[in-house]
């Protein structure tokens, strides 16, 4: 029996794994949406959020749909507004407006992080979501709850390592410092731990731009620096302490925007726009060798976010058009990667600049 036991382990791990799918579902740009539910991305068109930029999605372990948020109004799944979901202070012009973390403690409570455009002094925020409100639909009995400010438009989080807890991990504007704060079933540290690394965030507002993102392992961060600082920067993070240390940077790359791993967490990939756009490029960088690829161009003007999605491939938001771009197969090397520009249909939807965010697992 115990022989058996060790056979069957690896295979229920497996089965245990593949049955959460937190990712499935997402909203995002001009009321558009995905499901990956059957494994190929299906479009949704009925999803009723209109955001330039940021955007998160919470569903059940099986991918069910929860709600969604623009970090200013939150949508249940019947996609009403909740009734205090209308005033949450984060902005669909940021560019990681929101971020949904569930509660480690209880399956019924979720977390919405939000982060003001332009580093402005709304800054770095949390809301309560409770689902067993409103007769199971959602509500937030407590908005807008301040952490620090003010901060970049930089959200991304990770578990812990001790699989529990999760780190929500922000950059202060006009500083160097990243802050890491630790959830807990007992809710938001009153304190982060901040580590002073890198480059400033700061200078004109616009310079608060970019994104900030996990790897899959959740060992390092990647962040964008649109102007003036115009580059990629990579560090490494400690799931144990909130650290992040580390730093190298790619650059000069002219309004440096989205970033994203493969999922083996050996590239990089980085889209930048030119100055005032026109220029859409779309890098790769090898984390091993240090060397960089230009993998592909965009027939679109500005191109935005990217997003690692459930099935392995990497999407490209396309400021108003129809189409995501796909990177086919991100853990190739160069132009091996197989970047598709017109990849996905939207079922006549829109993107804009941003697709939603996820808490890292790994």
């Amino acid at each position: 029996m115990k022989r058996l036991l060790l056979v069957l382990l690896p295979l229920l791990l497996t089965v245990a794994a593949r049955a959460q799918r937190p990712n499935d579902i997402w909203y995002f740009g001009q009321q558009a949406g995905l499901t990956f539910g059957e494994g190929t991305p299906k479009p949704l068109n009925d999803g009723k959020m209109s955001t330039y930029e940021g955007s998160a999605v919470a569903t059940t372990g099986k991918g069910e749909l929860l709600f969604y948020t623009n970090g200013e109004t939150v949508w249940n799944r019947q996609h009403r507004a909740m009734p205090n979901g209308v005033h949450l202070m984060g902005s669909g012009s940021s560019t990681q407006s929101a971020l949904i973390v569930p509660d480690p403690g209880s399956g019924n409570i979720f977390y919405i992080f939000t982060v003001a455009p332009q580093g402005t002094p709304q800054g770095l925020r949390y809301s309560i979501v409770d689902m067993t409100r409103d007769d199971g639909f959602g509500d937030l009995p407590r908005v807008n709850m301040l952490l620090i400010q003010p901060v970049a438009e930089k959200l991304a989080a990770v578990r812990h390592a001790n699989g529990k807890d999760v780190w929500i991990v922000a950059h202060r504007w006009n500083s160097n410092a990243f802050v890491s704060y630790l959830l807990t079933a007992d809710g938001v540290a009153g304190k982060p731990l901040m580590s002073n690394v890198g480059s400033m965030n700061a200078g004109p507002g616009r310079n608060a731009i970019g994104a900030l993102k996990f790897s899959p392992d959740g060992k390092q961060l990647a962040a964008a620096l649109w102007r003036e600082t115009n580059r990629f920067e990579l560090y490494d993070f400690d799931r144990n302490t909130g650290k992040v240390s580390n730093p190298s940077s790619f650059g000069p790359f002219a309004e440096a925007y989205g970033v994203e791993f493969s999922p083996d967490g050996s590239k990089l990939y980085g889209t930048c726009n030119g100055v005032g756009g026109g220029g859409t490029q779309i890098w790769q960088f090898d984390l091993k060798t240090k060397t960089k690829t230009l993998v592909g161009k965009s027939a679109n003007r500005k191109i935005g976010a990217l997003q690692l999605g459930p099935d392995g491939r990497i999407y490209v938001a396309r400021e108003d058009n129809p189409n995501l771009g796909v990177i086919e197969l991100p853990n190739a090397l160069g132009k091996d990667c197989k970047y598709v520009d017109e990849g996905l249909k939207l079922g006549g939807r829109r993107s804009k600049l941003g697709l939603p965010a996820f808490v890292v697992n790994p």
